[in-house]
Order: C-alpha cells, then sequence, then structure tokens
C-alpha cells in the first residue's frame, strides 16, 4: 500500500460515512440517550502487567481475508475465555470485512460470558459523525490514526470523544506523529510497528518510541508481536498493553493462540 492508496481509503470512509450522516445523523443523535453505559477502557489497560487487546479482524488490505467472519462469536468467546483485557473490533466493511453491527454483537455476547470487556472500534475516524455513531453502536474507545489526520482535526475528534465518553487510542508510528498526539492531548498512545503508508512491519519501532512517551500515559504496542517472547520485550520496554490481531485470527483457535501466547490458562465454565 502507497500513500496513495492509504488516501484512497480514508476518501472512501470519508464518504461513506458522510452519506450516512446526511441519511442517518438525526437518528444517530437521538439513540445517545439510550446508548449503553461506557466500560473502562483505560482500567482495563492500566491493570498490573501486560494488558491485551485481541483483534476480531477478517480482512485486511495487506492479507486479504483473513477468516471468515461466521466465526465471528467462536473467537470473541475464545479471547473472552483466554483473559483478554479489552477487544478491538474492526468495523470498516470495504477494505476490513468489519461491520459497525458487530459492536453490539460482542457487546452482548461479553455480557453473557459473564466479563463485559471495553470495546475499541477499529476504523478510521475523520468525522465528527463517526464518533457520534461509534457512541451510538456501543463503542467504549475510538482509534484515531494520526496518519490519517491533521493536527486541528485529531485534536477535535480527541475533544468530541470524551464529551461523549469514550476513550481514544491514538496511533502513532514515527516521533513527528507522536508529538502531534502528544500535543493534541491523547492519554492514550499507540505505536504501530506496521507503517500504514508502505505495509513494512518494523518490531522494534516501539521500543524506538517508547522512551519518548511521558510518564502518566498509558502506552500500547500494535502489530508484528507473534511470540511469547515479542510480548517479554514490549513489557520489559514499560508498556501497559499490546494490541494483536492477525496472529490469533489465523490461528485455527485464536483463543487458545491468545492463551498460548500469554501463557494463561483458558477460563472454565462457559
Amino acid at each position: 500500500m502507497t500513500v496513495e492508496a492509504l488516501k484512497e481509503i480514508v476518501a472512501r470512509v470519508r464518504w461513506r460515512a458522510e452519506a450516512r450522516a446526511a441519511a442517518n445523523g438525526p437518528l444517530v443523535r437521538s439513540a445517545l440517550g439510550s446508548a449503553p453505559p461506557v466500560r473502562d477502557f483505560a482500567s482495563a489497560l492500566g491493570q498490573p502487567g501486560l494488558s491485551v487487546i485481541a483483534e476480531v479482524k477478517f480482512a485486511s488490505p495487506s492479507a486479504g481475508v483473513i477468516r471468515s467472519a461466521a466465526d465471528f462469536e467462536a473467537v470473541v468467546t475464545g479471547y473472552v475465555r483466554a483473559g483478554a483485557a479489552a477487544l478491538s473490533i474492526l468495523t470498516e466493511p470495504e477494505f476490513f470485512g468489519g461491520d459497525l453491527s458487530y459492536l453490539d454483537r460482542a457487546r452482548q455476547l461479553t455480557e453473557r460470558l459473564g466479563r463485559a470487556l471495553p470495546l475499541l472500534q477499529k476504523d478510521f475516524i475523520v468525522t465528527d459523525y463517526q464518533v457520534y455513531e461509534a457512541r451510538a453502536a456501543g463503542a467504549d474507545a475510538i482509534l484515531l490514526v494520526v496518519a490519517a489526520l491533521d493536527p486541528a482535526d485529531l485534536k477535535n475528534l480527541l475533544g468530541l470523544a470524551r464529551r461523549l465518553g469514550l476513550e481514544a487510542l491514538v496511533e502513532v508510528h514515527t516521533g513527528a506523529e507522536l508529538e502531534v498526539a502528544l500535543e493534541a492531548g491523547a492519554t492514550i498512545i499507540g505505536v504501530n510497528n506496521r507503517n500504514l503508508k508502505t505495509l513494512e512491519v518494523d518490531p522494534d519501532t516501539c521500543l524506538r518510541l517508547r522512551p519518548l512517551i511521558p510518564p502518566g500515559v498509558l502506552t500500547v504496542a500494535e502489530s508484528g508481536l507473534r511470540s511469547p517472547d515479542d510480548l517479554r520485550r514490549v513489557a520489559a520496554a514499560g508498556y501497559d498493553a499490546v494490541l494483536v490481531g492477525e496472529a490469533l485470527m489465523r490461528a485455527p483457535d485464536p483463543g487458545r493462540a491468545l492463551a498460548n501466547l500469554t501463557g494463561a490458562r483458558l477460563w472454565v465454565g462457559f
């Protein structure tokens, strides 16, 4: 994927969001009054030890189809059983095989399983409408990608999310992007080892940037983390959490793969 490809994805996402806003804007805003209580994403990441955000992702521009969406409930159940601290739910349909309805499905399923995990909506959030939509759909946190936003828009979307009670995972890949995120007031920083403009993965990116993140900011390492040794490295570097997706979604049993990755025992009683 090139810079132009990233711009095309963002442009398509914006176009669809603006069309939904024109058709459904008043309905979505009115639905905010009945939106479910927000689950505490920041607290889930701030627990002792290295927390895991387990991702539900069925496709990507770089990998194509990863897994059948028919496995949704099995994947979520496996992650809950394996002790995930939070779930990342891909909702972008055209390039990542996601759907906004997955948020409500995951929310209801985790409640039935007795572990009401916070849900991160994983998408390219570039408009105010999408933030309102996220809250109405049951997200507890949203992703804001610095590479896809100008600084003013980032600050505006971050402020709107907070006013609606949502947390924001602000994703960076370079030191310059990190400066933009901190200037905007981000309190949860995700360092993506994958360069979204080239799709190349450098697992040392998160290690290089970690010393630049000030105390009091929650930190998440993303992409290219596939082994217990990878998790030990980022934990030793001072990260609070990791976000793991494709390595789990490609496994025959994503929940067991998560348990193997973290050394956790699968929960019983489900």
